[in-house]
């Protein structure tokens, strides 16, 4: 409609007649075990997986249940030569990758370096069996790896007691397992989602961050250091010994760091390159240990990994440690380096589905994710999920299908099986390097400009998490973050959003006056706008935001001598749920409307809003005559009021013209 006051008396009833006939339909009954099924379905089985097992029959349903949970069985029938032969490069680049990454980030927790070998063999074996993504590429990760050495080095000096160490981080591997294999069989995915990106990007570099002040153990050759991992701790640690810094070793830690970053730039600048950055790491191993070998560097400071033990992963379930004094330590180690491998995992593994154009099954992974942590646990591996470097390696060098980690695996086992002795005078500047150069692409300030840009608290999210981790410890910069952005979800929720709405000219449409210059409110009737459910949390906020509302437009019509205010309407569009406590708020909000002489309009009100109104009685009181499906036919309504019926009850003539 146009300007409301320059429409005449025969185009406000031909407004209303237009739409009278359309009244708001109260939904029919449902049972409430229906309604609460609907909802544990909605919440726990959005895929709706148990879809492709309807009118099946029960060999065909077999096989169809071993294919979900092995989705092996489900691509496999369809490989070809064409696949295996672009999976083998893929997993002989990776490989190349795995390899100096495992031993470096092993030493990152604590570990023995073997480890990491072993943590890239079997849980990339169980995952390319159960993983339903084809380029993410599972092995260790510097993060999980600082945050099982951060928690589990409060309680236990890995110097001190390294076998108790070991088998804590065994047991806490599987207690990762455990939690992830369970958030995925009961559905419980979701609950990753409260790491939202800000708090991802603040964590993520804030122990990037902590994890490169801590390599400086390693580029200065230092045998001493703090077990802390805030930047207090680390630089005290580093200033209180420079009388034992080796320049040997800053020189070639610099050296071979400098090489790191050039091959990075390199294959950024042409990305068909990509395989001089991925082979960088081993290659600066190999040329570091012959450099050490032939110069006996080892004699003059140069610290080098020293013996592996060649063979394949050795059982540790007989490891495992669930004594009573530790087990809560486990428990809580496990669960936050589950939450934060899950998170990282299921986003790497999003991030390169979206680029082919293919879907992932969150739930799916968090089982593969579990499994292979499990088996990992009881077979010599620590934390394992799905890093980002090496997925995008695998994904640029063009892997088909997860036989990519086979092949890795494979070459990682003729390493344990022959090749361990040749690291032996691989010095740890190295490794240090080579952890450095991958933890200074998880410094994402791009992503933390674009934040402050876009939104200022997810900015400070992110800088909170950020602050948390390097100047606190990853726990709390990790609680901080995900305390923030549930904060923000709750103010969301209580302090919901509310908008006067105008008319924007020769249209139907109406839109908030604070968004659109050229909208323009309607004479005598004030239009609002609630944009989020009412809840117990905000029904008192909104019944006081709406008083007030009133008063600020009546005080604004005195002022410019407008027609005095006589409806409101309320745009329910955006209300998609009500609880009992909203609806004693509406009803509140229509007593006070109705003591000051007005009269209460709601239009577009959900499904959900209209059965929950309905039972409570609520449309009785109001009255059905007083709903409309769009704000336009409101409007229309209370137009031809105001213009038909100057002296009679608008109610009254309202009713006797429906």
């Amino acid at each position: 409609m146009g300007n409301a006051d320059q429409m005449s008396s025969d185009e406000y009833s031909a407004e209303f007649e237009s739409g009278a006939s359309r009244r708001v339909a109260v939904p029919p009954p449902k049972p409430f075990v229906q309604s609460l099924k609907n909802t544990l379905k909605e919440t726990f089985f959005p895929d709706d997986p148990l879809r492709q097992f309807k009118d099946q029959p029960p060999r065909r349903k077999l096989l169809l249940g071993l294919q979900y949970f092995f989705p092996i069985l489900e691509w496999s029938p369809r490989y070809t030569l064409s696949f295996f032969k672009s999976d083998l490069i893929s997993g002989i680049t990776i490989a190349s990758l795995a390899i100096p990454q495992g031993i470096s980030y092993a030493k990152l927790a604590n570990l023995p370096p073997i480890l990491g070998l072993y943590s890239s063999f079997v849980p990339a074996l169980v995952y390319a069996v159960m993983g339903s993504s084809r380029d993410l590429a599972v092995g260790t990760v510097a993060v999980g790896s600082l945050l099982m050495a951060s928690m589990l080095g409060k309680e236990v000096n890995p110097l001190e007691n390294p076998q108790l160490y070991l088998h804590l981080a065994f047991t806490s591997t599987l207690f990762t397992g455990l939690f992830e294999a369970a958030l995925g069989i009961f559905r419980l995915g979701f609950i990753v989602d409260f790491l939202s990106h800000a708090t991802i990007v603040g964590f993520m570099g804030g122990a990037a961050t902590v994890v490169i002040l801590q390599q400086l153990k390693g580029v200065l050759g230092l045998e001493h250091f703090t077990h802390a991992t805030d930047v207090v701790s680390v630089m005290r640690s580093v200033f209180s010994q420079t009388h034992q810094w080796r320049w040997e070793s800053a020189v070639l830690g610099v050296v071979f760091l400098f090489y790191l970053l050039i091959s990075r730039y390199f294959s950024k600048k042409r990305p068909n390159m990509f395989w001089v950055s991925a082979i960088a790491p081993l290659a600066s191993v190999i040329l570091a240990t012959v450099l050490v070998y032939f110069t006996h560097a080892e004699k003059h400071g140069i610290q080098v990994i020293g013996h592996l033990k060649k063979g394949l992963n050795p059982p540790s379930i007989m490891d495992l440690n669930f004594d009573s004094n530790y087990l809560t330590l486990v428990v809580k180690t496990g669960i936050v380096t589950g939450i934060i491998s899950l998170a990282e995992g299921i986003a790497v593994g999003r991030s390169f589905a979206m680029l082919k154009n293919y879907n992932i099954d969150g739930n799916k992974e968090m089982i593969a994710f579990g499994m292979m942590n499990i088996a990992g646990s009881c077979t010599s591996c620590y934390l394992t999920t799905g890093p980002f470097s090496r997925s995008a390696v695998n994904f640029n060098a063009g892997c088909k299908t997860a036989v990519s980690n086979i092949v890795m695996a494979l070459a990682v086992m003729v390493t344990l099986l022959f090749l361990t002795p040749l690291f032996h005078y691989t010095p740890l500047v190295v490794l240090s390097s080579i952890i450095i150069a991958a933890m200074l692409g998880l410094i994402d300030y791009e992503a933390a400009i674009h934040l402050w840009h876009v939104d200022k608290f997810d900015f400070l999210v992110c800088l909170s998490a950020y602050l948390g981790v390097v100047f606190a410890n990853i726990e709390i910069g990790l609680v901080l973050a995900i305390g923030l952005s549930v904060l923000r979800v709750l103010l969301f929720v209580a302090r919901p959003r509310t908008l006067v709405l105008g008319n924007i000219p020769d249209s139907k449409v109406y839109r908030s006056v604070d968004h659109y210059e050229n909208a323009q409110n309607v004479p005598g009737i004030l239009i609002l706008e609630i944009d989020a459910p009412i809840y117990f949390a905000n029904a008192n906020y909104l019944r006081e935001r709406i008083s007030r509302w009133i008063d600020e437009e009546e005080d604004r019509v005195k002022r410019s001598g407008e027609t005095d205010l006589q409806y409101i309407i309320l745009d329910m569009s955006a209300i998609g749920n009500i609880d009992t406590s909203g609806i004693s708020m509406l009803d509140e909000v229509k007593k006070i409307i109705d003591r000051r002489g007005l009269k209460l309009a709601l239009a577009n009100p959900g499904a959900e809003v209209m059965k929950k109104m309905n039972k409570s009685k609520f449309l009785e009181e109001l009255g059905q005559e007083w709903l409309f499906l769009t704000v336009g036919e409101a409007v229309g309504a209370c137009n031809y009021m105001l213009h038909s019926c100057k002296t009679a009850d608008p109610c009254v003539k309202y009713s006797n013209n429906v």
